[in-house]
């Protein structure tokens, strides 16, 4: 069981990332498309997360979407928080995913089983554009983002088991530095860990989520 040792929210906020956002004009289905088709040269951030692990051997394999919805007025990232019961991430903000089962036979097919699993988000709303670096995390999963543009009109239904509530944030608003935080806890096992913070109206997006948000963030605006 990954039991949470701090309250995220209850640090200060140290510093701002600060990055100018990823112009408005790349925030479009036509930009993405070719971005993911023609990917830039880019260096993925490093994160402090995967030396916190605790638990021995291999990380276990694990794939989560990103879900961009083409809203009329301005793209959205879809995004989930976690009922408060669960082993890993409870009550967290996250990213519709979860492990690789043994039926699938890629880290995409992973997304998109588990999105539906989790959010009743059938795949044939969903577009993939493609995939980000993996993103090793501190309760010991090797994640990697799919990255998709979901068309509307579609239902959600919420596994009452995982997911507490669905809601959608403004892709800008996620992927402008001035609204990435960063906080840090002195941690003895550890030492002094910094971690990005993205909180969003009453929601408070960090940890690996926001992890891979900035990951999204600078391939976006390379």
């Amino acid at each position: 069981m990954s039991k949470l040792l701090f309250d995220p929210e209850a640090l200060p906020v140290e510093s701002l990332a600060g990055e100018p956002a990823v112009a408005q004009e790349r925030l479009n289905e036509s930009w993405l498309r070719e971005r993911f088709a023609n990917p830039p040269a880019w260096e993925p951030e490093g994160f402090e997360e995967k030396l916190m692990r605790r638990q021995p051997g291999e990380p276990t394999p694990a794939s989560v979407l990103m879900p961009i919805v083409v809203r009329d007025d301005g793209m959205t990232l879809l995004l989930t928080q976690r009922t408060a019961h669960l082993n890993d991430h409870a009550g967290q903000i996250s990213l519709p995913g979860g492990r690789v089962d043994e039926i699938d036979t890629s880290p995409i097919e992973t997304a998109l089983r588990e999105t539906e699993e989790e959010v009743g988000l059938h795949r044939r709303h969903i577009d993939v554009l493609g995939t980000l670096p993996d993103y090793l995390t501190g309760t010991g999963f090797r994640v990697t983002p799919v990255v998709a543009l979901v068309q509307p009109p579609f239902d959600l239904r919420a596994d009452p088991f995982e997911v507490a509530e669905i809601f959608e944030v403004p892709l800008a608003f996620l992927l402008d530095g001035a609204n990435h935080q960063r906080r840090s806890i002195d941690m003895p096992e550890f030492g002094r860990r910094t971690f990005y913070a993205m909180p969003y109206d009453r929601f408070f997006i960090w940890g690996a989520t926001a992890g891979m948000l900035r990951n999204l963030f600078h391939f976006l605006r390379a």
